[in-house]
């Protein structure tokens, strides 16, 4: 046996890939689902954050700063065994999928307030001024004015972060959660083979790889429009 035949016999191995196949396209659906509730949690929590912060009411703002400042700082893998290890020990239990999202829900709430923040305050000061001389009050320019253009503004940053958080739900098999990452290791565990890593490979890239285009397009698309 070569070289090559001894890789294609630990890493393309039709017979364990056969087996372990289904694992996978399981542990990608599960995935599928876990990244679509960081993404919804994250992106609206960031928001109406955002909204509030620009309320301008001080000890509130001092309270959204340090927590966009704590969950932007902390590391996800931390924040999720904190999560997971951590609060059973205060009575607080919660399954390993839980605890993946709503520590990534976090980190993406943080980054996603201080983009929408940037947004706003980079709306000129005259579309302000403009629209309260037309009676308009503060809410209302908020909301029809200042807001749409600053969420249009915000997208293809948004867009890229949220990408890159998301490809962290790769981190919830730390805490036994089935995803793509989760199968592919107890399918190496099982058959003394990493193949089911080739198949969680593929997997990632049949996920994401969409995912990355469609974030360079919309990042081109508002480029160009600008």
């Amino acid at each position: 046996m070569n070289g090559w035949d001894r890789f294609a016999d630990s890493f393309l191995n039709a017979r364990v890939a056969a087996q372990y196949a289904p694992k996978i396209i399981e542990g990608l659906w599960l995935t599928l689902a876990l990244a679509g509730c960081i993404i919804v949690t994250g992106v609206l929590v960031g928001l109406v954050l955002a909204v509030i912060r620009a309320l301008g009411v001080r000890p509130v703002n001092w309270l959204i700063i340090f927590a966009v400042d704590l969950f932007r700082a902390l590391p996800p893998l931390v924040i999720i065994v904190l999560l997971y290890f951590g609060l059973p020990a205060a009575g607080i239990s919660m399954s390993g999928f839980v605890a993946a999202w709503l520590a990534l829900s976090l980190v993406l709430m943080a980054f996603a307030e201080e983009i929408f923040w940037a947004g706003i305050t980079a709306i000129p000061t005259g579309q302000w001024e403009a629209s309260r001389s037309l009676g308009l009050g503060f809410l209302v320019t908020f909301g029809l004015v200042v807001l749409p253009q600053a969420v249009r503004m915000v997208i293809p940053p948004l867009v890229n972060r949220t990408i890159a958080i998301t490809k962290g739900t790769a981190l919830a098999s730390v805490v036994a959660v089935p995803e793509i990452l989760g199968a592919a290791q107890a399918g190496v565990s099982f058959s003394f083979n990493p193949t089911p890593l080739t198949l969680g490979a593929v997997a990632y890239l049949i996920l994401f790889l969409p995912v990355v285009i469609a974030g360079r397009w919309v990042e081109q698309h508002y480029r160009a429009r600008r």
